[in-house]
């Protein structure tokens, strides 16, 4: 059934009160009479429907079980309808959630049918007569992959208040969202060509197994058939809507190594396997599967080092806004090192947003870039590199650990950690690094359905190659587009057409392209502030630079390597060239302390020679202030300034 004419029923049987006898009694997952019948007395009762395994389940466990606290004179019941979820399953999730109220498995789906359930978590509000006078989500904080900052209707809590005082209902029906109910399959077709032990099982390890396995981020197994068959619609309904496999490029611009795609005959034979009842087939053809190697890390081996963010772990709290967290750690490095992997393993994925961990260089080493090491990101892979290719940690230098926190209405504590991978110098032919392209001045105005930022790359090596992109924005982020500028003409490297702030991929070109023959390298984010955005945390603010995710990025990430003898002399220079290139030096170092004194006007507030963090934009301490900091003391000086400037002017200059 269509999304739309689902929720037409809904409404409708909404309306009429459910013609179906509502009542049940049913042992709960403990063996105890769980009963729901009419009374004479005035009485509520709030019947939710759960799963263990739903990320909106999980979330809103704990939010449903405070309610059951502060309407006392309420009635809640949990009911679990899915197939694939045993009662040990759902006692674990009670006693993780500490759910008070009592939970009921409904084993062959029968409640979930009379109710005319649709997913979990969903919620009815039924009154002493067995009338349902509500029903739907239970607030509009969460949806699928989406977040607000905040709730801004608190639908199950308000219906309750209005049925407590006497009130009409203001609102008594919503369009539920979260998972599927994983309901018990008709009896398949045996002569079924497609089935889960010949083809489906193959399928969904080739391209759903990777995350969707025990130990890992994804939020169920699919590896065997009993957890497979009960997700089976959700499975449907995800591939077809396009949220899965996670992947948002364009496949008509550029073609990358790390793309998630299912082709159209891999998306039929899903439907086909479904509308036939989900065989299972001859379990002698099911491919072998080793059991999965729960590793912490997944680099190509173990780590050669790893170093944790600090001694302790941070605390985060229940709620409230985090800003960004700085760790600098010593890795003690007593001579360069060359890095041909690097992870990093959040100590606690459920309130880590993202972490990036930054290269900060001791004064005058030779370095390149902004410093960018590894992320961490929702829906980034580990991206690894040919060993002939190597980012460059000079001696001496210390890692900084920027950190992301969203609290989750549970204090958790984190340790975050980073794992390396050195290379042999001696080997290492090639030098990557990252540069960025930021515009930190736009102004995105209150209902703005597409609003478009432009911002280009300041500098890129002549000689260098592109080896993939990772653009970065917000909740109101809709779209990206990367744009190479020819003598001759301009070529879109990358188009995302419908951007999702939950997967921050970077895209590795297949064929890692050439800069010399490029003249600039531009990005243009499309932003949506308006209403018609699920996602938009406030349709009627003006969105401006920020940190946090109800506010916003305009941000690119390039990931290039040079020739690490690309700027070795080919030749001795004649005097002429000699004179040239002091001309060009002095113009360089003129225009570094022009720099300088325009910066320090702009941003020393105090006027006291130095510029503190806190007199910065929030754009700069983001991405990499710490890189101008040469001395490190947390306070930029003019002569900071005046040799960054320097590095950047000589290589623009250069290109």
């Amino acid at each position: 059934m269509k999304p739309l004419l689902t929720f037409l029923v809904l409404i409708a049987a909404c309306q009429t009160g459910l013609s179906q006898d509502l009542a049940f009694d049913t042992p709960d997952i403990d063996g105890r009479a769980t009963q729901l019948e009419k009374s004479s007395e005035p009485k509520l009762t709030v019947v939710c429907f759960l799963g263990t395994e739903c990320p909106l389940a999980k979330l809103y466990a704990t939010r449903l079980n405070e309610m059951s606290s502060e309407f006392s004179d309420v009635d809640f019941i949990g009911v679990c309808s899915n197939l694939q979820d045993s009662v040990d399953d759902l006692i674990e999730y009670r006693n993780k959630h500490e759910i008070v109220f009592p939970i009921i498995k409904d084993r062959k789906n029968l409640i979930a049918d009379r109710y005319q359930a649709q997913r979990t978590p969903e919620v009815f509000l039924v009154d002493e007569n067995l009338k349902v006078i509500y029903r739907g989500r239970i607030d509009d904080q969460y949806q699928p992959g989406l977040a607000k900052a905040a709730t801004t209707r608190d639908d199950l809590k308000i219906a309750i208040t209005e049925a407590l005082s006497g009130q009409e209902i203001s609102v008594a029906s919503t369009e539920p969202f979260g998972c599927l109910i994983g309901r018990v399959k008709n009896e398949s077709n045996p002569n079924s060509q497609i089935t889960f032990a010949n083809q489906v099982s193959r399928l969904l390890i080739n391209h759903c197994a990777e995350c969707h396995q025990d130990g890992e981020i994804g939020p169920m197994s699919l590896i065997d058939y009993d957890e497979v068959v009960g997700w089976a619609d959700m499975i449907q309904e995800v591939v077809d809507d396009g949220r899965m496999p996670p992947w948002h490029a364009d496949p008509k611009h550029g073609q990358f190594t790390n793309e998630r795609r299912m082709t159209m005959d891999e998306k039929q034979m899903l439907r086909d396997w479904i509308a036939d009842g989900a065989p299972m087939g001859d379990k002698s053809q099911l491919p072998k599967v080793e059991d999965p190697v729960v590793t912490k890390w997944r680099l190509p081996k173990q780590p050669d080092f790893v170093i944790a963010m600090r001694d302790q772990p941070f605390v985060v709290p229940a709620e409230g806004t985090v800003e960004y967290q700085y760790f600098v750690v010593d890795p003690g490095f007593k001579e360069d090192k060359w890095i041909t992997a690097a992870e990093i393993l959040p100590g606690e994925r459920s309130v880590l947003h993202h972490s990036i961990v930054f290269v900060r260089p001791p004064d005058g080493a030779e370095f390149r870039g902004i410093g960018w090491l590894a992320a961490y990101v929702p829906g980034q892979g580990t991206p690894t590199y040919n060993p002939k290719y190597g980012r460059k940690i000079p001696a001496g230098s210390k890692l900084v650990f920027q950190q992301h926190y969203t609290p989750t209405g549970k204090e958790k504590s984190d340790s975050t950690q980073i794992g390396l991978i050195f290379g042999e110098e001696s080997q290492i032919e090639h030098e990557v690094f990252t540069l960025v392209a930021v515009d930190q001045e736009f102004v995105i105005p209150p209902g703005a359905s597409n609003h478009q930022v432009d911002a280009q790359f300041g500098w890129i090596p002549n000689q260098g190659k592109l080896l993939g992109v990772s653009p970065h924005m917000h909740y109101r982020g809709k779209s990206f587009r990367l744009t190479a500028d020819f003598e001759d003409r301009a070529e879109i490297l990358l188009n995302v057409p419908n951007y999702d702030f939950n997967w921050q991929h970077i895209y590795q070109l297949q064929d890692p392209l050439p800069l010399d023959s490029i003249k600039s390298l531009r990005f243009t984010a499309g932003f949506d502030n308006s209403a018609n955005n699920p996602a938009n945390p406030n349709p009627e603010e003006t969105v401006t630079w920020g940190d946090q995710t109800w506010e916003e990025m305009a941000v690119a990430f390039a990931i290039v390597s040079e020739p690490r003898n690309a700027r070795t002399l080919a030749k001795e220079m004649t005097p002429e060239e000699k004179q040239a290139e002091k001309e060009r030096w002095d113009a360089v170092v003129k225009k570094a302390n022009q720099f300088a004194d325009d910066y320090f006007e702009r941003f020393d507030k105090n006027e006291n020679q130095k510029i503190e963090s806190s007199e910065l934009p929030r754009a700069t301490r983001s991405f990499g202030s710490w890189s101008i900091d040469f001395n490190h003391d947390g306070k930029i000086t003019k002569q900071d300034i005046i040799d960054s400037a320097i590095d950047r002017f000589d290589r623009f200059d250069r290109k």
